[in-house]
């Protein structure tokens, strides 16, 4: 069985297009049709269903799709393993972090990692953390940097790299700003601007103040952390922050017996031979700690 056109079909039932399949092979459509048909050809069966614009799995497809899966995350597996034996520090990194740590804990260590590794290719993707941790048991990238789940994610081990203290805050032009000592009903009552639901952090705010989306007035979500900054500092709500982004226009409100802190750091699979790459970019987090 051709690896080409096992990827080709990876790439189509996870873009659900032939074109964007293409594009994500830095090949020509027509050359993909050529693969899945030469795939389909060989095992005697349909695997797509093309209706108008739409591609979708046949029955046969999804029979095929998580042994395709397993035969080319092997396939990587080896290669890495055979490249770490001459011990160059080289190739392409897949890693996935959040918005958040991309911007504000991730720049010092790219800077110091590029400049002693220059012939690594850096492939970061930005998204929510716990999207990053799925990639990560998908096999799609190597690493995540991002919030660490509060449970352990089976298959999945990480390290704290940095801890996040988190404070509950209000605009310093709002009426509870004058009045910072709150308790937890109290604070319910308030339009609240929060990450978005089954978000580690959301997770972890829930847990602190024992409540949940039934019992909190909430006025809006986002994942975005600088957009929840924002909402807060011109008034249309309290928000959770990390204590390293507060400011002179936002207030920590003191919420009675509620302190709490999320964690930052990597993560990686446990069945998986990290390249050299991702073993130096770990040694570089890791000095983080210190």
């Amino acid at each position: 069985m051709d690896i080409q056109n096992l990827s080709a079909f990876i790439a189509v039932s996870e873009r659900n297009s032939f074109s964007k399949a293409a594009e994500l092979l830095f090949i020509t459509q027509p050359a993909v049709s050529k693969r899945i048909a030469a795939l389909e050809s060989e095992l005697g069966s349909r695997l797509f269903d093309r209706i108008g614009k739409k591609v979708q799995l046949t029955e046969a497809g999804h029979a095929l799709l998580p042994g395709a899966l397993r035969i080319l995350a092997e396939l990587e597996e080896s290669k890495r393993a055979i490249g770490n034996l001459n011990g160059k520090v080289s190739g392409r990194l897949s890693i996935a972090t959040s918005h958040h740590i991309g911007l504000h804990r991730l720049p010092p260590v790219l800077r110091a990692f590029t400049r002693q590794y220059s012939d690594v290719d850096l492939d970061i993707q930005f998204m929510d953390s716990e999207e990053a941790c799925s990639c990560v048991l998908k096999g799609e990238v190597e690493l995540a940097i991002a919030t660490l789940p509060k449970n352990d994610w089976k298959h999945l081990q990480s390290q704290i790299i940095w801890r996040d203290p988190l404070d509950i805050v209000i605009s310093d032009q709002h009426l509870q700003a004058r009045s910072p000592h709150i308790n937890v009903a109290q604070l319910s009552k308030l339009p609240a601007i929060l990450p978005s639901r089954n978000t580690f952090t959301r997770e972890l705010l829930e847990n602190a103040l024992g409540l949940n989306e039934q019992n909190l007035n909430i006025a809006m979500e986002t994942n975005y952390l600088e957009t929840i900054k924002m909402m807060v500092s011109i008034g249309l709500g309290w928000s959770v922050l990390p204590v390293s982004m507060l400011s002179d226009d936002i207030v920590r409100l003191d919420v009675s017996g509620v302190e709490f802190e999320r964690c930052l750091g990597v993560v990686s699979h446990q069945q998986r031979t990290l390249s050299n790459a991702a073993r130096m970019l770990m040694i570089e987090l890791e000095k983080q700690k210190k």
